[in-house]
């Protein structure tokens, strides 16, 4: 029974594997302050969801998510929420666009305002073939070699050899592994469920 749950618990994680987004340092070396564009900072940058922002700032500064209208007139009085830990780690979580502002007296104005438009993460992994022939090697003969036979027997040709087939792994662009040999094992592990709980 106890190898049974541990299978269960193997076949769990592999479906739950984690998909990772990609992390970006707002502002980058600057970081969260009054002296960085971030409009331009944000111009050629596609977030999508599970990627997260990093804020890092002084204790002068914070991190107020706010709605679109107090976005526009750089108001905090309708927080979603405020972070002041100087090095603030939020997830894009959902699509839509998200508003940023430092709560400090006049900083927002200053342009130490933030929006990030989030993008639904793709779903759609490519399609690969699950095997592919192997390319031939430099040293395959290009004639079918023949065969010896007894004498009064015509000579034959030996059957070309088969091509062998090889498992293809893929990488999807956020460097997480796809998930068609997850698939398979998974299948391998609930086949074993199933001759356990039979057996």
């Amino acid at each position: 029974m106890a190898s049974v749950v541990a299978l269960l618990v193997i076949a769990t994680a592999l479906v739950a594997a984690p998909v990772y987004g990609k992390d970006y340092v707002v502002g980058e070396s600057q970081g969260w302050t009054s002296s960085v564009d971030y409009t331009t900072w944000a111009k050629d940058k596609t977030f999508v969801v599970g990627d997260t922002l990093t804020f890092q700032y002084g204790s002068f500064h914070s991190v107020d998510e706010v709605g679109e209208s107090d976005y526009s007139s750089c108001s905090s009085s309708n927080l979603i929420q405020s972070y002041s830990d100087q090095n603030t780690k939020i997830t894009l979580s959902k699509a839509g666009t998200r508003y940023f502002i430092c709560g400090s007296t006049g900083h927002c104005s200053a342009g130490m305002k933030l929006a990030v438009p989030v993008s639904a993460a793709s779903s759609a992994t490519p399609t690969t073939p699950a095997t592919t022939p192997a390319t031939p090697s430099d040293n395959t003969p290009s004639t079918t070699p023949k065969t010896s036979t007894p004498s009064g027997s015509p000579a034959t040709e030996a059957a070309p050899p088969k091509a062998t087939t090889t498992s293809k792994s893929t990488t999807n662009t956020n460097g997480a592994m796809e998930s068609g040999p997850i698939k398979g094992l998974l299948v391998g592990v609930l086949a074993t469920l199933g001759l356990a709980f039979m057996g």
